[in-house]
């Protein structure tokens, strides 16, 4: 099952995450929305800009653009059970 969480408790807890982990250690966050949609996504201006101020800082940003794998996977993976576990690696040259 899921958890049910109020938002408030949610942003207390990513920031005491944040604040305990900053400049302590590496993080990779991946994420489908732009910084400037996380006060939205967090119904709370003030608190997205502190996130982002502590995620933001002394990082490098990789923006990925075309075709998401996950979201074309995820039209197949269900109809065809053959390809489930299977990888496939195209070698560059």
């Amino acid at each position: 099952g899921t958890l049910s969480i109020c938002r408030e408790k949610l942003n207390m807890i990513i920031q005491r995450t944040l604040n305990t982990l900053h400049e302590k250690v590496s993080l990779i966050i991946t994420t489908n929305k732009a910084p400037t949609e996380w006060a939205q996504t967090l119904d709370d201006e003030v608190l997205a800009s502190a996130l982002l101020d502590r995620l933001l800082y002394k990082c490098e940003i990789v923006k990925l653009s075309g075709t998401s794998y996950r979201m074309e996977n995820r039209k197949t993976i269900f109809n065809n059970k053959s390809k489930v576990g299977k990888v496939s690696v195209a070698s560059a040259k």
